[in-house]
């Protein structure tokens, strides 16, 4: 059988940006996808192509950091999912030959197996002639991210799927889906990103199994303020909202330099400062280019008083998410 596509590219390069998860008020339900100001594409590049045998390589400047791994790489778990979808809808797909190019650190905080996954169902979608719907694609990629975290989460494969900051909210018959909110065009993300290296797995590891009717509450109430915040364009009260009321308290021992890092933000006025996702990346959100900037290196200061380097960039939201940047190889 032949692949859905009528005349298919010989191969494609699809590019999906780095995202912060929760976003401090929404552990597990809020993420915001990330463009530097500076024009880089920071997040994961993948080249797919039509194949007469499968296979599979890694190239890039974080390569190294899945040498060791011997589970399967998430962009071939992706590539099984996406296959496996479209032979149930009655089509033959494949083989495929995949080139990931790792730009994003891993275990970063950054969203790096979100944007593995999602770049790589971007490239096959476009490849095969969009044989899938876009609903199709955000539950395969969130049940990719599963197969590292334990379970189904879209804090950070929606935005890079989609763009913007995107909700997670109750879908039609159980499907995973969600709703971007406005973020006000003015305000700057502030990321930095220390060389050091901290699990999804051992963040979430230490994270209690129960929580008291208090946390519950403010959580939830923080949550829903920042959200009325973002459509009243009421900007003290998002200040106030962009705090994380829930799982920072556990996370923070986990990073050294954060609290040091988030008190100096704060102290250049940053709205709100907190982990990124899981960590150890830190975010913090700014006025204007000047003060962001001075956030950035006080953030970077901080990092270097434990003896740790780092790498910061200020960023608005990507608005577009994961795209086809070009056929053939020239990305690479």
């Amino acid at each position: 059988m032949t692949g859905l596509a009528d005349h298919p590219p010989s191969g494609l390069v699809a590019y999906a940006p780095a995202s912060i998860g929760n976003v401090a008020a929404g552990f597990d339900l809020l993420g915001a996808a990330l463009a530097p100001l500076d024009g880089s594409l920071l997040g994961d590049l993948v080249q797919v192509d039509v194949a007469v045998k499968s296979s599979f390589q890694v190239i890039g400047p974080f390569a190294y950091a899945l040498a060791d791994d011997t589970r399967p790489n998430l962009a071939l778990r992706a590539q099984d999912l996406f296959v496996e979808a479209v032979r149930a809808g009655g089509h033959e797909v494949g083989p495929f030959a995949i080139t990931l190019e790792k730009r994003l650190p891993v275990a970063s905080g950054l969203g790096s197996s979100a944007s593995s996954i999602v770049a790589t169902l971007v490239a096959l979608q476009a490849l095969c002639g969009d044989p899938l719907s876009g609903s199709d694609l955000l539950s395969l990629a969130g049940k990719a991210e599963g197969l590292t975290s334990g379970s189904m989460h879209l804090d950070n494969v929606a935005p890079s799927l989609l763009g913007g900051l995107q909700l997670v909210v109750p879908g039609r018959e159980g499907q995973p889906a969600t709703r971007r909110l406005p973020w006000p065009s003015d305000l700057l993300m502030v990321v930095v990103h220390p060389a050091f290296r901290l699990s999804t797995a051992k963040s979430r590891g230490v994270l209690p199994e129960r929580l008291g009717w208090h946390e519950t509450v403010d959580f939830a109430g923080n949550l829903a303020s920042l959200v009325q915040a973002l459509h009243g364009q009421d900007r003290a009260l998002l200040s106030r909202c962009l705090r994380d009321p829930l799982v920072e308290v556990h996370r923070a021992p986990l990073v050294p330099g954060f609290r040091a890092a988030q008190k100096a933000a704060k102290d250049l006025g940053a709205l709100g400062c907190s982990l990124s996702g899981s960590g150890p990346s830190v975010f913090a959100v700014a006025e204007d280019d000047g003060q962001a900037n001075a956030i950035a290196e006080a953030i970077r200061e901080a990092f270097r008083g434990v003896g740790l380097e780092s790498q910061g960039w200020v960023c608005t939201l990507d608005p577009e998410g994961a795209r086809v940047l070009a056929s053939g190889s020239s990305h690479f």
